[in-house]
């Protein structure tokens, strides 16, 4: 954020406040003696809005809308025809091994592992990393007592019967395709699609799932993607007007998106919390989010409409000394972020009252 340099003025000049200029405000005035600095005498009035002098990080930064959601949406589709016998209720966790919903009065059931369940498993099925994967899920349930390999057998056969009854269907040792959903994890209902009683095809949407991390996501213009770097903090605005602090977790590559018939490049990113608890409930809402762009630690600061002009050029701030009395001393101004601006100068320290303008 840059600031012109205030114009001089002619002889013995009142110093306006730079912001309060910017919002049309009258700007308390101070008598600035010829040479600058500080004032040869206390200037007596009566001080009636002060700012602390105060020394912190201030943080320059640029605001992009967002959105708070759960992570890792998915459709959750009908894996063969028949009848919705079962539902899941919106907001339930399903564990691996839990059911998802029930087709025919037959529960389809979530496993895990990242490899989508494709066909059916039974006796002289080839080799796979299915296979494997279904071996393993049957041994963490309990029921499969060999080493998970790629390779259907007697064992597999019999863990599957296992399953089978712990689950109340019919021991037939195989598993047709769609009785059994497999997910990297835990997983959340956010939406049921299909309702009791629906006739649905294999395909056929029956609800939507997701993660169960809430993050938010953002699109950044091309223009202001350094801002975005993974790890990176920021701070997400919430409805309400509360606030909490997230990192960046991924920084996409540029896409073009339409938006109201015109096209844009965007930069996705995603940024997960650093304090999950204070969404609370809110779900599916929109958000701001601040990025840094430029940062000064341990500074001292005072609002922008402290600043006045000086007739000299350069900046100063009235400091007070007690209920009628104040001085003028000059400051050097360095980053400006938030309405408030890092400032030095001789005598000027953290605890101290600035005039500002009344608004």
């Amino acid at each position: 954020m840059t600031s012109g340099k205030p114009e001089r003025g002619h002889g013995r000049t009142w110093g306006l406040a730079i912001a309060s200029l910017a919002l049309g405000t009258v700007a308390t005035l101070t008598v600035i003696r010829p040479g600058g600095g500080a004032a040869e005498e206390p200037d007596r009035k009566h001080v009636a809005n002060t700012a602390l002098v105060e020394r912190r990080t201030l943080r320059e930064t640029i605001t992009s809308p967002g959105s708070l959601s759960y992570a890792a949406p998915r459709r959750l589709d009908a894996g063969r025809a028949g009848t919705i016998t079962r539902l899941p209720r919106e907001g339930r966790k399903v564990r691996p091994g839990g059911v998802l919903h029930s087709i025919d009065n037959q529960p389809v059931v979530l496993l895990r592992g990242r490899l989508p369940a494709w066909r059916a498993f039974k006796s002289g099925m080839s080799d796979g990393p299915d296979v494997r994967q279904l071996e393993r899920n049957l041994k963490t349930l309990g029921h499969f007592t060999g080493s998970p390999d790629a390779h259907f057998d007697w064992y597999t056969k019999i863990a599957i019967q296992h399953w089978q009854d712990a689950i109340g269907v019919r021991r037939t040792g195989s598993i047709k395709r769609g009785q059994i959903v497999f997910a990297p994890r835990e997983v959340r209902v956010a939406e049921t699609v299909a309702q009791l009683g629906d006739q649905v095809a294999a395909g056929t949407g029956v609800a939507k799932l997701s993660g169960l991390t809430k993050i938010v996501t953002a699109e950044l213009k091309t223009a202001n993607q350094a801002v975005a770097k993974v790890r990176g903090k920021v701070t997400v605005n919430l409805p309400g007007g509360k606030a909490t602090t997230g990192t960046i977790a991924k920084v996409g590559a540029p896409r073009q998106r339409e938006d109201g018939g015109d096209k844009k490049i965007i930069v996705p990113v995603t940024i997960t919390l650093d304090h999950p608890a204070d969404a609370g409930s809110l779900q599916e809402v929109s958000v701001s989010i601040d990025f840094p762009t430029a940062s000064r630690e341990d500074v001292l600061t005072v609002p922008v409409t402290a600043l006045i002009a000086l007739p000299d050029g350069g900046y100063g701030v009235e400091v007070v000394r007690d209920s009628v009395t104040t001085r003028t001393v000059t400051i050097k101004t360095g980053l400006f972020a938030g309405g408030s601006v890092e400032v030095t100068g001789d005598g000027l320290d953290a605890g101290q009252k600035v005039v500002v303008p009344t608004l």
